[in-house]
């Protein structure tokens, strides 16, 4: 499903126009990105929790030239479903 789709299937859902829905959802992903930046966990009971994990620097090797190489340490966005949806997609 793309964004579209998604837009489509909230007007759909709400009872709204696809505009609303579509200012809707952006608002909602802003929001989100706002809250992960900013290093905030956002927890939407029986959906699930979006988080911020730190990756610690390694060593990796390049599968090209067999060279060893240098990954830097990052943070990177993680969800995790929660019970309901987890039950929902068995």
């Amino acid at each position: 499903m793309n964004k579209t789709e998604l837009v489509e299937k909230i007007a759909a859902k709400a009872g709204l126009s696809k505009v609303d829905a579509k200012k809707a959802l952006d608002a909602t992903t802003e929001a989100l990105k706002e809250a992960l930046v900013a290093g905030d966990k956002v927890q939407l009971i029986g959906f699930g929790t979006f988080s911020v994990n730190e990756r610690p620097a390694r060593e990796g090797i390049n599968p090209a030239t067999k060279q060893k190489i240098k990954i830097a340490a990052k943070k990177v966005a993680k969800f995790k479903a929660g019970a309901e949806l987890a039950d929902a997609i068995q």
